[in-house]
């Protein structure tokens, strides 16, 4: 489980879907036994104490209408496709569950930026500009070839890496099928590689929560 502040109030918690219904069993017995109210995102758990736990539905989950059915649904195996891309490296792949059936990582070389000025400097940048397009052409390709064979199974694309690089990526209009089952999420990885690929396969089927402490009197 990985913690890490939220803008805006509170924090984040992530949380294997496995492990969910264990973790709502201790929020109620550090805090009391919650009221539950479903939100658009899943549920909303209110301790007697104040404390909040907003529980996140995973990619391609529905929420359910309590914590079981929450729970039920959270653990259940659905095909998801990942999309991570950062600068001139792309990393495609469908999770069948907790497993990675299909991937495929490319790394293409963009240049660094650099200390010349003048000339120099934008002849660089126009070069690493025109790399970085190119790199960004390929993930396109490569999310034709491996995403879009399994659209009508996927539950969810979930995308991972810089958000502008992803974004670009989704423009290609063969990938138009792919943009409707975008998850909100992003998940934050490093140059993706095929270890970070196969560690978003975890991030990505987590329940997010968002946890709040009671206001101070």
């Amino acid at each position: 489980m990985s913690s890490r502040p939220a803008a805006g109030g509170g924090r984040w918690v992530e949380v294997d879907p496995a492990r969910i219904g264990r973790w709502v069993e201790g929020f109620a017995g550090r805090h009391g036994p919650p009221d539950t109210t479903v939100r658009e995102y899943g549920l909303l758990l209110t301790a007697p104490d104040g404390s909040t736990a907003e529980l996140y539905a995973p990619p391609g989950a529905p929420a359910g209408d309590d914590v079981p059915g929450f729970v039920a649904h959270a653990v259940a195996p659905r095909r998801i496709g990942l999309l991570l891309a950062r600068k001139g490296a792309v990393a495609v792949g469908v999770a069948e569950g907790a497993d990675l059936v299909v991937s495929k990582v490319d790394t293409r070389y963009v240049q660094g930026r650099t200390a010349a000025g003048g000339w120099s400097q934008h002849r660089f940048a126009r070069r690493r500009d025109n790399q970085a397009k190119a790199a960004l052409g390929d993930a396109a390709d490569l999310a034709v070839r491996l995403l879009l064979p399994e659209v009508a199974a996927l539950t969810a694309v979930v995308c991972g890496g810089d958000r502008k690089a992803v974004d670009t990526v989704l423009t290609d209009r063969r990938l138009a099928p792919l943009v409707p089952l975008r998850a909100e999420r992003l998940l934050d990885v490093p140059e993706p590689r095929h270890a970070v690929l196969v560690a978003a396969v975890g991030a990505a089927r987590a329940v997010w929560i968002r946890l709040r402490d009671p206001a101070p009197e």
